[in-house]
């Protein structure tokens, strides 16, 4: 994420890889957040969060995304309760 904070956008595999990693490292992260100041920035100045969402409140944002109601700045606020980048 130092190298691409957008990499979810522009390599989803490598992405889906490393949340495949953080989930098998600790199974009850269920949202992470990478925020690096700029691109190709130091790795040591990217600051990740990670947090375990309650299952109603995953259902929640399951619900809303299935109507199309949840997109990018909604789940950033309902998740992290910040506006998005």
């Amino acid at each position: 994420f130092a190298e691409d904070p957008l990499m979810h956008q522009h390599d989803p595999q490598r992405a889906r890889r490393l949340a495949w990693l953080i989930h098998d490292r600790s199974p009850e992260v269920n949202a992470a957040l990478f925020a690096a100041p700029a691109p190709g920035c130091d790795p040591a100045l990217v600051e990740p969060q990670f947090c375990a969402l309650p299952a109603p409140v995953m259902r929640q944002l399951k619900t809303r995304a299935s109507q199309g109601k949840l997109d990018a700045v909604a789940a950033d606020k309902a998740v992290w309760m910040r506006l998005a980048a």
